[in-house]
């Protein structure tokens, strides 16, 4: 019998794991290889480009939810925190150590249940808060997935999370991925446009395109009066604006041109572009009172509650950008730097954000619906993190980033579903943990993209929004 020394096996074996690790990183040289890029041309860089193979959706709404919703004071009932209202929290829930952050921190040791009444709704049977009653009418068109946890705690690194992949700022949104991917249907609009009165915290770094083209950058509409403001030239100007501009344009190529790689240049020249062409088609998107009188009172534009009006015309707006051929439309609840932050007063923050955005969501996925854009429009409803289901302060709740729901519809999804949970009181994420990064690889998927093939080269390195190749997972049970 062949006998060998310890060194003999581990030199061989040795060997035999480098062969192994080489293939592996060859093959994967390989593949990378064989994906390019999009091209993008400077001059029309939201050219509408194929996706990687054929999507269930082609276009995205995101509904964020700054401030970190109560999901479990919302979508997700546990009746067992009912049960145990005003107790001390049982210890085999303190048991598993928190890694991103004390979540037992400046709590109270004490349970605390939101006052709502809860009802089964839809041929699903699933369980709603009272405090949602026209999202209720929709629950068999949603795709819940109610485990997904965070890497922060903290609102802006959060917030910085769920829009570009990252804890800190500087990385490519969401929608700057998507359009870099895909482009735009319509050259004459922004191909991801932003609706708010105050965005998350960390401001423009969570819509930016970062080391992208500019041209991916989001792009602020207005949703009062004119969606953009000086669009329309003065009198005098209007005849020669088209010969000035291609003069200014000259120059500004030559500028490019003695600085190659300078995408900032490009971004320059395309935007001037843009803003021209935009004047034939944003003047009049933002006309809200075209829309039917009926169609306006569905998205509650009259309604006595101001903050209802303002988000009403955010998500009427939303439709309205998604119908004439926008890729990706984020719209932001807030009205002021707190949205869903409830560290006291939970119930009344819960009520506030509640009134406020359930009846327009409800009445934008009737509108799409109705219109036949909600089979083609991918619609994600989701905050930062969640909250604690311990009292803080004066009836308030802490940030947690440990388990909390988001919902899709729409855009291929399975409508109805419900994927994962919480534990019986709402802290931790329990059955199918989710992190934000396979969210966004099912978003990708969803429109038809590859995530690890949706890449930039930077810094001397492949950069993608779900971070090292093959380090996500779709979300099972989310696209049909």
């Amino acid at each position: 019998m062949f006998q060998q020394s310890r060194r003999q096996f581990f030199n061989h074996s040795g060997t035999g794991f480098a062969s192994v690790a080489f293939s592996a990183l060859l093959a994967e040289e390989l593949r990378a290889a064989a994906v390019k890029r999009p091209v993008i041309d400077p001059l029309q860089p939201l050219a509408e480009r194929l996706p990687h193979f054929a999507p269930q959706a082609k276009q995205v709404i995101f509904l964020f939810q700054y401030g970190g919703p109560s999901t479990f004071d919302l979508l997700d009932y546990k009746p067992e925190l009912i049960r145990l209202h005003g107790q001390p929290v049982p210890e085999s829930f303190k048991k598993n150590p928190d890694k991103v952050g004390g979540v037992f921190n400046h709590c109270k040791d004490e349970l605390m249940a939101g006052p709502w009444k809860w009802a089964q709704h839809g041929q699903s049977g699933q369980w709603v808060s009272e405090l949602l009653p026209h999202t209720a009418r929709h629950i068999d068109e949603l795709c819940q997935v109610r485990s997904m946890y965070s890497e922060s705690s903290n609102h802006a690194p959060a917030t910085y999370l769920m829009n570009t992949g990252a804890i800190l700022g500087g990385k490519p949104s969401l929608g700057s991925w998507v359009t870099y991917g895909l482009g735009s249907v319509n050259q004459n609009l922004p191909g991801y446009v932003l609706l708010y009165k105050v965005g998350g915290l960390g401001g423009s770094q969570n819509w930016s395109n970062a080391f992208l083209p500019a041209a991916f950058q989001g792009t602020q509409f207005r949703h009062e009066g004119s969606p953009v403001l000086n669009l329309q030239p003065p009198s005098e100007l209007a005849d020669v604006q088209r010969s000035t501009l291609d003069f200014a344009q000259v120059l500004n190529r030559r500028h490019a041109a003695e600085r190659p790689g300078m995408l900032d240049l490009d971004g320059r020249i395309a935007s001037y572009e843009l803003a021209y062409r935009m004047q034939s088609e944003a003047l009049d998107i933002g006309e809200l009172s075209l829309e039917t009188k009926e169609t306006q009172d569905a998205y509650g534009l009259h309604d006595a509650n101001g903050s209802k009006v303002m988000y009403g015309r955010m998500c009427l707006l939303s439709r309205r950008l998604i119908e004439k051929g926008v890729r990706f439309v984020q719209l932001y609840n807030a009205v002021d730097k707190l949205g869903w932050d409830g560290h006291d007063s939970n119930d009344d923050y819960n009520r506030r954000n509640a009134e406020q955005t359930d009846q327009p969501v409800a009445a934008l996925l009737s509108d799409l619906k109705q219109r036949g854009l909600l089979d083609t429009t991918l619609v994600i409803w989701a905050g930062e993190f969640g909250r604690t289901p311990m009292m803080q302060g004066n009836g308030g709740r802490n940030h947690n980033p440990y388990g909390f729901t988001i919902w899709m519809a729409g855009g291929g999804v399975k409508a109805g579903t419900v994927i994962g949970s919480t534990d019986d009181i709402g802290l931790r994420a329990a059955d199918q943990p989710q992190p934000v990064k396979n969210l966004h690889a099912t978003i990708l998927t969803a429109l038809g993209l590859n995530p690890d093939d949706l890449f930039f080269e930077h810094a001397g390195r492949q950069e993608r929004l779900t971070g090292v190749a093959q380090s996500w997972k779709k979300i099972p049970g989310v696209l049909g």
